[in-house]
């Protein structure tokens, strides 16, 4: 419990076998209460070897991909308590070590939820984050900053915790499955005008991180305008989008 919040970190993992102890050994056991993996019908040991490190698991008899994976985590760490839910990748690109500080503003009630900003953390590329992407990232900040009439440094982190408040808010069933899940979710809690924050992170680019290859993050960008356009529809009065209901 923190501050009289309970705290669950959310993995969702796909043929995470390599990574997930590296990642799981990061995590402040004493800031957590709960630890759920969600097996994305992985073709390796993930769920199997989860479970070996006393770890709650769930598994996906099919894919759903990431947005659903997601889902399931969520709901999972709803029903089992949570106050608070922070999302941590089994891949151990996202350093864990840092979850003090997402949690302690969301269990203070500063924040609905916390994001970690590569942006912030320094010099992203040092890390390994193609040349390519960095730029994009910053493209598509811009872009969603103006359409939120908000300041982030960056909106696509896979290092974020969200209060139950702000879960409860949004129809997450309503979200893609697909890695676009992660700006839905965004642009639906700021539509209920949740309170985001961000602290500085750094990340691990190697060849067992799970990483979208140049095409599929065109699409995962295109996605993102489409989103943004939605949103705009929506504020501007000319459509009743369920993402936002």
């Amino acid at each position: 419990m923190r501050h009289g919040k309970k705290v669950a970190v959310v993995m969702p993992a796909y043929n995470a076998e390599k990574t997930l102890l590296k990642s799981y050994m990061e995590i402040p056991k004493e800031w957590v209460d709960d630890i759920i993996l969600v097996d994305d019908a992985s073709t390796d040991r993930t769920a199997e070897f989860a479970r070996s490190l006393d770890i709650h698991v769930v598994v996906h008899p099919k894919n759903r991909g990431y947005g659903g994976n997601q889902k399931t985590c969520y709901a999972t760490a709803l029903e089992r308590g949570a106050d608070i839910c922070v999302m941590v990748h089994p891949d151990h690109q996202y350093d864990a070590s840092v979850l003090p500080d997402l949690i302690e503003p969301i269990a203070l009630g500063k924040a609905d939820a916390m994001f970690g900003s590569r942006m912030l953390g320094g010099r992203p590329m040092e890390g390994g984050m193609p040349r390519w992407k960095y730029l994009a990232n910053i493209f598509l900040t811009a872009i969603e900053n103006a359409t939120f009439y908000l300041y982030l440094t960056e909106y696509h982190s896979g290092l974020r915790a969200y209060s139950r408040r702000y879960l409860e808010a949004v129809a997450l069933e309503e979200f893609s499955d697909d890695f676009v899940f992660d700006t839905e979710i965004i642009a639906a809690g700021i539509w209920k005008r949740m309170t985001i924050r961000e602290v500085p992170i750094v990340t691990r680019y190697f060849e067992e991180a799970s990483q979208i290859d140049f095409a599929r993050s065109c699409v995962y960008g295109l996605s993102i305008l489409a989103t943004m356009v939605r949103f705009k529809l929506q504020k501007w009065g000319w459509r009743k989008d369920p993402l936002f209901r």
